[in-house]
């Protein structure tokens, strides 16, 4: 399984941005999917989160109303769409899989089976 995640870059405040996630060796359409960010000095932390079926979506307060996760099953791809970016919003950004079928979301990191490589996301003031 390999997840390639790209489309991060430099962009000012108030700017959008938007991340992809291809997912290669396993059907998207089975799969849990979730974004995840780590600044430097700090935690990972959940950004969005989408399960296998599409009718559960969950996002973390920081992001909520701002960045919008969408997947496409028949492209084996998951997006980030992050508008209105902040500063805070700064960090490498992972896309990750989960194999568990959940009705819901899982917004730990550690029920997340393949990580992507990150994409660093730099918004500027």
């Amino acid at each position: 399984v390999q997840l390639q995640a790209s489309g991060g870059g430099l962009v000012q405040a108030g700017g959008s941005l938007r991340l992809s996630c291809a997912v290669s060796g396993r059907t998207l359409s089975r799969l849990d999917l979730g974004w995840f960010r780590q600044a430097p000095g700090k935690e990972r932390e959940f950004v969005a989160g989408i399960n296998w079926r599409g009718s559960s979506i969950y996002y973390a307060d920081s992001v909520r109303g701002r960045f919008t996760i969408s997947r496409d099953n028949a492209k084996n791809t998951v997006a980030l769409q992050m508008d209105s970016l902040k500063v805070e919003d700064t960090a490498t950004y992972y896309c990750a899989i989960d194999f568990a079928f959940r009705d819901d979301v899982a917004i730990s990191g550690n029920y997340y089976d393949y990580w992507g490589q990150g994409t660093l996301v730099t918004v500027s003031s």
